[in-house]
């Protein structure tokens, strides 16, 4: 009998050792002082994922073609609404206060550049474009947003945005000079007007570099708004595509072309390709 119940008390004995050792880890001990039991997570904590650094600032130039000319330019952008997105998809998410530099010029939609040919023969040894009187370029400076409409959930793919902007544009008129047969150069004036109605005696165009000293400064205002597509694969790259509309007014007529109506508000279409960085 007592070899029996010695036999179970063994047996007892290694059954609750073997439950205490298939015990969790995180059960460490009792804390008798204050008659409580704690429970401590020995497992090992995951590393905390390091989230790349919000993107500030963005910059980059491009090459925009109007329906009445073109232009360069120069953007400048400061990143807000990430606290909308969160920092987490900063990278992808984000709209831009804008500040744009452009320096373009408009050409008049009846400008024609001939070679005054009779008989098959080229009369003038170079071109010019009849009846113009002034090259008309605009340096303007202007302030904006653009804004995403649709973002970028995977690398590579595209962004849509709408930009809007406006601000202050300087209007220069630069004669646009004649070489004439028995004058030399000349510019439009009243006494010489018959030049620029009657091509025969034109030679040619005085040249890019004349008249540059002469510059007239027309103030005036100018805004735009358009769609922003950004097809950049990198989240610190630029390269993007621009379609919109662009509206200007000048506080003087501006005169281009003889007998051609002088104009002080001018609209066009325009698109524009832009390469640039974020940091």
């Amino acid at each position: 009998m007592n070899r029996i119940v010695t036999c179970n008390f063994i047996a007892l004995f290694v059954l609750l050792s073997s439950i205490s050792v298939a015990q969790p880890s995180k059960i460490k001990f009792r804390d008798r002082l204050g008659d409580t039991t704690q429970l401590v997570n020995t497992a090992v904590k995951p590393p905390k994922i390091k989230q790349p650094k919000a993107l500030k600032n963005e910059w980059s130039i491009g090459l925009r073609l109007n329906t009445d000319g073109y232009g360069l330019f120069f953007d400048f952008g400061k990143a807000f609404g990430t606290e909308r997105f969160g920092n987490n998809n900063s990278a992808k998410f984000f709209h831009n206060h804008l500040f744009q530099l452009e320096i373009s010029e408009k050409k008049h939609p009846k400008e024609v550049r001939t070679n005054n040919i009779v008989g098959g023969i080229a009369l003038a040894p170079s071109s010019f474009i009849f009846g113009k009187i002034n090259n008309f370029y605009q340096a303007k400076l202007g302030y904006g947003q653009r804004r995403m409409i649709a973002g970028k959930p995977d690398p590579g793919t595209v962004s849509i945005h709408w930009v809007y902007l406006g601000g202050i544009s300087a209007g220069l008129l630069k004669p646009y000079y004649l070489n004439v047969m028995g004058e030399g150069l000349v510019k439009y004036s009243k006494e010489n007007e018959q030049y620029y109605a009657n091509p025969n005696a034109i030679l040619g165009a005085g040249g890019f570099g004349k008249g540059w000293g002469e510059l007239k400064i027309v103030p005036g205002i100018h805004a735009k708004t358009g769609l922003h597509f950004d097809f950049a694969t990198g989240r610190k790259g630029k390269m993007a595509l621009e379609v919109g509309a662009n509206a200007e007014y000048y506080f003087n007529k501006i005169q281009q072309m003889y007998g051609q109506k002088d104009n002080n508000f001018f609209f066009n279409l325009y698109a524009a390709i832009q390469f640039g960085k974020r940091s």
